[in-house]
């Protein structure tokens, strides 16, 4: 019955069962030591297992491979070693009757980063090794940044498993190698729906939409199923280019395909729509979900001040403290830029001078932006000029930029502001184009000609030439 439970997903049920039996042997503590490790509990199987050993039950084989992932699941490599440390030292690889045991190791220390310790494992009885074991290596060596060594793995794989070639698919498209990725996805046998999702995920990371949006409608045509990261990952593609029509169809065809709840999915539709200009359903998404993380509040409240409406993001915002839920980085980067888009500066500066003073959050360079834009769109400029000076860390190119960006706004000392960020910008960057740019746009409002046509001629000399600016047209593209 507790095994019954576990695999189910319902652990409270496990363990008020095992809690009430009056005799526990090996097996009991075993059952329940890995369903808290195969739901992800995994500081709770370790916690249980401190109790059967003061019980003084004898742990077997089957507890250790339940505590190697465990150890694996929540991270802790020394943990892990000293785990397998009393495997080698109490000689339970004895009593490793189908190998299962051996392997085990592998994959935790896979899952670690450890790739040194789990090749020496794997070679060390290379005939013991199954397809876990290599995919786990695999996918190690991947995480870990070391494509070339993953790569050689998988090309001594006698046969190519879905799983392994689907984690070489995710590390070429990782390093941007999109045509490896293409190749090794045509020439395999047999697509599931994890395959063709590290397929889109892909090209959506390497800016490829249209072959994102294509690769989907293939996956459509094949009979192949999408699942919940399926739609997430193309709701985010189609926010970024803001595509709404693409994306209703999209949601229409979720709707009818995925029955089960999923918060993940639903912040992801609210992303696309506030970046589509829809806010008003991307609110009544947020509104409808029966459970929001973090992600949900911040993905709503960057919406609202997106859209300059500081006051429903400021509202969202004190609605979200009092679910008990704490601000990060992200949520403060919403309210600045919710505040700034509005002109609320003396809220912007509360709400800052918060963030340290209060929640202990250390502000980077984006709440550096935010803050300029917000003093330089009041025509703030000197006070944003100060700010930078007294922000705790050494500004870069990117917070001199901004600054020079908002001289334009100002009407007081915007000349001497203007050529101070404009030489601390060259200085960290001196090919910068819309640098020189906006020092041109600042000396043409001030009909500072001279400095002008010297600064243009400067940029000709260089070889700099600014980018044209761009939009996206999509015709006749349909699910």
């Amino acid at each position: 019955m507790m095994s019954g439970y576990r695999r189910v997903g319902n652990v409270d049920e496990a363990y008020s069962l095992f809690q009430t039996m009056s005799e526990k042997n090996v097996v009991s503590w075993t059952a329940m030591i890995g369903g808290f490790t195969w739901n992800g509990l995994c500081a709770e199987a370790l916690s249980l297992f401190l109790e059967m050993r003061l019980s003084n039950a004898i742990p077997n084989s089957e507890t250790f491979i339940s505590l190697a992932y465990a150890c694996a699941g929540l991270g802790f490599p020394t943990l892990g070693k000293q785990l397998h440390a009393y495997i080698i030292v109490n000689g339970w690889k004895l009593d490793d009757y189908d190998g299962r045991l051996q392997r085990s190791p592998i994959r935790m220390y896979s899952a670690f980063g450890l790739m040194d310790s789990a090749r020496s494992l794997l070679e060390s009885d290379m005939n013991n090794c199954d397809e876990q074991s290599f995919n786990s290596m695999i996918n190690g060596y991947i995480q870990a940044g070391e494509l070339e060594k993953a790569e050689d793995l998988f090309h001594r794989l006698p046969i190519k498993n879905t799983n392994a070639s689907t984690c070489m698919i995710a590390g070429y498209l990782s390093a941007g190698k999109v045509l490896k990725a293409c190749n090794l996805f045509d020439n395999m046998v047999d697509k599931d729906s994890l395959a063709w999702t590290s397929m889109i995920y892909g090209y959506v990371e390497n800016e490829l939409i249209a072959e994102a949006i294509d690769l989907f409608v293939e996956m459509m045509a094949d009979g192949v199923m999408p699942i919940n990261s399926t739609f997430s990952v193309l709701f985010g593609a189609i926010g970024s280019i803001a595509y709404l029509e693409q994306g209703c169809q999209l949601h229409a065809m979720q709707l009818k395909t995925i029955y089960d709840y999923d918060f993940i999915l639903d912040n992801s539709l609210i992303s696309m729509y506030a970046k589509c200009g829809e806010i008003e359903d991307a609110y009544k998404i947020f509104s409808s979900m029966y459970y929001r993380d973090k992600i949900s509040w911040n993905t709503m409240i960057m919406g609202f001040g997106d859209h300059g409406r500081a006051s429903e993001a400021l509202k969202e915002y004190k609605i979200m403290h009092e679910y008990g839920i704490n601000p990060d980085g992200v949520t403060f980067l919403g309210v600045l830029t919710a505040c700034a888009n509005a002109g609320l500066v003396d809220k912007g500066l509360e709400l800052f001078r918060a963030m340290f003073n209060i929640h202990g959050l250390q502000p980077g360079p984006e709440h550096c932006i935010s803050m300029i834009n917000l003093l330089g769109r009041a025509g703030k400029v000197k006070d944003a000029e100060e700010f930078v000076l007294g922000f705790p860390i050494e500004p870069n190119y990117a917070i001199w930029g901004a600054l020079l960006a908002v001289c334009g706004l100002g009407k007081t000392d915007v000349d001497v502001v203007a050529r101070h960020a404009a030489k601390r910008l060259l200085e960290l960057d001196p090919l910068n184009i819309p640098g020189h740019v906006a020092l041109c746009n600042v000396y043409a409002a001030k009909d500072c000609h001279i400095e002008g046509t010297s600064l243009r001629k400067e940029m000709r000399l260089k070889g700099m030439r600014k980018r044209p600016g761009c939009s996206w047209i999509l015709v006749k593209v349909s699910l």
